[in-house]
């Protein structure tokens, strides 16, 4: 078994195997992006459910880990240089992409063209829709000032076209089925629980909702939306 003894997170949340990855998350458009991944690229894994509450992200357990108090993380005993700890959606993906050697392309162009589609989404269309969330749903939709509303809509709207363009003729952001996809993908279909499809005109968007379709229909997808399961 492996010695996870110097992760303090662990004597919050205990690995029952030590010897396997261990995924501290909740499934978020962001926590999936990490089970999903594991799922697909059939990594054996242990999952701990750290919700969203200050007890938890806020720990000093938690934050010995990812000091941005954010879920994902991940400890990697079978490290490049013994086990590694890791926090942020997409360096995670990219990380395990690289470990298996699957879902990043082949050629170094294709592994280029894929990390850029993920940057798109950790540098724009997370933070966009996340924000609009906010603004539609949350305690920002109380506000009389509607101007930071109409301004996240209007960048999500934007990014939605920048999408919808791309999969023309395609059936992946890529081509093949990538880690983009794994990223891009929870986000649009989070779109629903934000209370913003109409604001953004999703139905005006065939191949987005084609593609969000064909991704939720992958086995490995649809085991890991729940995954750890919600309380």
């Amino acid at each position: 078994m492996a010695d996870l003894s110097a992760f303090p997170i662990t004597q919050k949340w205990t690995p029952q195997n030590t010897d396997v990855l261990q995924l501290f998350s909740f499934p978020t458009p962001n926590g999936v992006k990490a089970s999903i991944a594991l799922e697909e690229m059939g990594i054996p894994y242990e999952a701990h459910l750290v919700t969203l509450s200050d007890a938890d992200v806020k720990s000093p357990e938690f934050l010995s880990l990812n000091p941005n108090n954010k879920i994902p993380a991940i400890i990697d005993p079978n490290g490049p240089d013994g086990p590694l700890g890791l926090f942020e959606s997409g360096a995670i993906l990219i990380y395990l992409a690289e470990k298996s050697g699957k879902l990043m392309g082949k050629t170094a162009a294709e592994k280029a063209k894929t990390i850029q589609w993920v940057m798109f989404q950790m540098g724009g269309l997370g933070p966009m829709l996340g924000q609009m969330g906010f603004f539609v749903k949350f305690a920002g939709s109380e506000w009389e000032d509607k101007r930071p509303q109409q301004r996240y809509v209007a960048e999500g709207k934007r990014l939605l076209a920048v999408l919808e363009q791309e999969l023309e003729g395609k059936d992946w952001i890529t081509g093949e089925y990538s880690i983009a996809d794994i990223a891009i993908a929870p986000w649009l279909n989070a779109l629903e629980f934000c209370g913003a499809k109409e604001m953004v005109g999703w139905d005006d968007h065939p191949n987005l909702v084609a593609y969000v379709a064909r991704f939720k229909a992958r086995p490995a997808v649809a085991k890991a939306m729940n995954i750890p399961p919600r309380p």
